[in-house]
């Protein structure tokens, strides 16, 4: 059997019926623009260890079908996976003798350079958010004082929040997808178990949400004339806020590392900040955060220097 009719029995009949819908059309996706073209028409028995590993490193170098350069080896790590379910799951079923693909070397993965904003500029975006008259835009404010990722932003409905015991609860994400052609928002659980999480809400986040949801017509927290938001159409909102106040270009994820780097700055333990975030355990929160850790314990030890 060629690899690529593999392929496309195990995406439709494995992972369809088995994961997220999100997973299935990011592992389609991944196959029938990178692995197929290359190698859907080896046999099965022919994928030997050399053979993918070349595929991983061509990837690496000269793999980004738009500019002719070389993948993330984040990206490049997630198509291995592709190739390694997809070949257990082959073996598995006797379809080859052996299964090899855990021999293919994973490129090192360096941890990205956090992005946050610094203090004058997330009270320069607060600002205006809360004198703007549109109110879809206190979403930005709420990821700023909750560290929310944009889907569970957008996924978050009005019976998510507790105004009584002051939190809100994270029991849901979405994602831009296509059904039957048309272009729609999917609403999915959270991506792991640590995901679902109670968030503390303050007297000042309080207010704010109150006052929306007097003038809100939708179940959504966040919505635009009572429909729900596209992650697209948000993550170009807040592009546009940024070009309008001066600041320079960061990703809607960037809120996220800003509510971070402020519960270090205020002296929150890493073990509460990565409840809050839903990391699957402290030790990612560390790594992530360590830079705006070590600058914390240096201020403080700087401020106790100074008493001697």
């Amino acid at each position: 059997m060629k690899y690529k009719d593999w392929l496309d029995e195990w995406l439709n009949h494995y992972v369809k019926t088995s994961s997220k819908q999100r997973t299935y059309e990011r592992y389609c996706q991944t196959a029938n623009v990178h692995i197929i073209p290359t190698l859907g028409d080896y046999e099965l028995t022919e994928l030997h260890p050399i053979v993918l590993q070349r595929f991983v490193s061509d990837l690496l170098v000269n793999g980004n079908k738009r500019t002719g350069k070389g993948l993330s080896p984040n990206f490049v790590k997630s198509m291995i996976s592709v190739l390694q379910n997809s070949l257990k799951t082959a073996h598995i079923l006797g379809l080859i003798p052996e299964y090899t693909a855990d021999k293919i070397k994973r490129p090192k993965i360096v941890e990205k350079q956090v992005e946050c904003f610094s203090v004058a500029e997330q009270k320069k975006i607060e600002q205006y958010v809360l004198e703007s008259k549109k109110s879809k835009l206190k979403g930005i404010v709420l990821c700023l004082y909750t560290g929310l990722r944009i889907g569970e932003l957008l996924a978050l409905t009005w019976e998510d929040i507790d105004f009584r015991k002051g939190r809100l609860s994270v029991t849901k994400t979405c994602h831009d997808g296509n059904v039957n052609g048309k272009h729609c928002i999917i609403v999915d659980t959270p991506k792991t178990e640590t995901s679902r999480r109670y968030i503390p809400l303050s007297k000042p986040l309080l207010a704010v949400l109150k006052d929306l949801r007097k003038e809100s017509k939708s179940d959504y927290v966040v919505s635009d004339k009572a429909d729900p938001v596209f992650v697209r159409s948000y993550q170009r909102t807040f592009e546009l806020l940024l070009k309008r106040l001066g600041i320079p270009h960061k990703g809607f994820h960037a809120l996220r590392h800003t509510f971070a780097t402020r519960a270090i700055e205020c002296g929150m333990d890493v073990k509460s900040l990565s409840e809050i975030l839903g990391h699957k355990n402290a030790t990612i929160t560390l790594n992530r955060y360590a830079h705006s850790l070590w600058e914390h314990k240096s201020e403080m030890m700087n401020k106790l220097g100074k008493l001697l």
